[in-house]
């Protein structure tokens, strides 16, 4: 009989039995217990000796042969194979939308992984479904999950997080989690986290440019309350925070309208690429100045903006996805509140 794999299965761990199994052999390899071209047994050899059904040991076994870490020869048997991946981490990454934001945290994410790990990007469009869909078919087969919680209500309002994601998400080992932008602290365990506070980080960023904001006579938010893809409504009280504290004159839109009623000495907060453009496109069409009569200050920083002098208030994406690639790469387990920043241009 073929050699038998050094595999101990632990009945009351919450890791399913196929993904220990997994687990072993990779060790079992990168300890030199097994060598390369090395027999193994055979599914039902396996199977037999662990007391687990052929279909656990048959799926284990079909895992390791995509991560080509065993290989198959017909009528012979399955092998352990030579493979770089023994070495490196295998990262689900779940976000909410493809934004440019978003796509910025993964991309900054997967340059800092480099040649360490492999990194696959799921979408889930702040869906519940897609997101339950997305994390039940690939629970157990990554070394660390790395997720972005943010969900719409049957109103299209902004939801952190339901009881069902809670639930489902406890399934993952806290060993492996790490939460991007937005975090629950009731989640149970030892987890990593880099996330915003959406509410104190739009009313210190304000609080900076205070003296400029002074300047205008209204300040006004444009916050899409009923967006495909919402926005916390954190950033909507830490606004409204601001301007009571400060006795602004305010007022909250949906969006930038058509043929807005711009007035001299009006200050806009936009959060969204479209409202800023639109406003921009007006404010040029009436021949207002941009940042005498007319201020903009923008949530979230792009080149665009930089190129066009727009001022910003802005989480760090780039930052947060180092960050979060140097707890996988470091096996840490912290809670980091992200870098937000007040960057004042022309347009202001």
């Amino acid at each position: 009989m073929s050699q038998i794999l050094n595999i101990e299965i632990n009945s009351q761990s919450r890791i399913p039995k196929y993904k220990q199994i997994v687990d072993s052999v990779i060790n079992d390899i990168s300890k030199g217990n097994l060598q390369v071209g090395e027999k193994i047994p055979s599914i039902n050899e396996l199977s037999e000796y662990l007391l687990l059904s052929r279909d656990t040991v048959e799926k284990a076994y079909k895992l390791l042969k995509e991560k080509k870490i065993i290989v198959s020869v017909k009528g012979k048997g399955y092998y352990t194979a030579k493979t770089d991946l023994i070495s490196k981490v295998n990262v689900f990454f779940l976000v909410n939308k493809p934004s440019t934001y978003k796509m910025m945290i993964y991309n900054s994410f997967v340059n800092t992984i480099g040649v360490n790990g492999h990194v696959n990007l799921f979408i889930y469009h702040c869906d519940e479904i897609l997101f339950k869909r997305s994390l039940e078919r690939n629970i157990g087969a990554y070394d660390y999950y790395v997720i972005m919680p943010h969900f719409r209500d049957e109103n299209s309002n902004h939801v952190s997080y339901t009881d069902e994601v809670l639930k489902l998400m406890e399934h993952i080992p806290k060993d492996q989690l790490i939460l991007l932008d937005n975090t629950k602290p009731h989640i149970k365990g030892d987890y990593g986290s880099i996330y915003q506070d959406f509410q104190k980080d739009i009313y210190n960023a304000l609080q900076e440019g205070i003296e400029k904001i002074k300047k205008y006579d209204k300040i006004i938010l444009v916050y899409p309350r009923k967006s495909v893809n919402p926005y916390p409504r954190r950033i909507l009280h830490g606004f409204k925070q601001f301007c009571i504290e400060n006795d602004f004159d305010f007022e909250i839109l949906d969006e930038i309208y058509d043929d807005m009623e711009l007035q001299s000495k009006d200050v806009y907060v936009t959060i969204q690429e479209r409202d800023l453009v639109n406003l921009v496109r007006q404010v040029r069409a009436k021949n207002l100045d941009l940042g005498k009569d007319i201020g903009i200050i923008s949530y979230n920083e792009t080149p665009l903006k930089e190129l066009l002098g727009i001022t910003v208030i802005s989480t760090d994406f780039k930052a947060m996805g180092e960050s979060a690639a140097y707890m996988v790469l470091k096996n840490k387990k912290e809670k980091v509140k992200n870098v937000f920043k007040y960057i004042e241009r022309n347009s202001l």
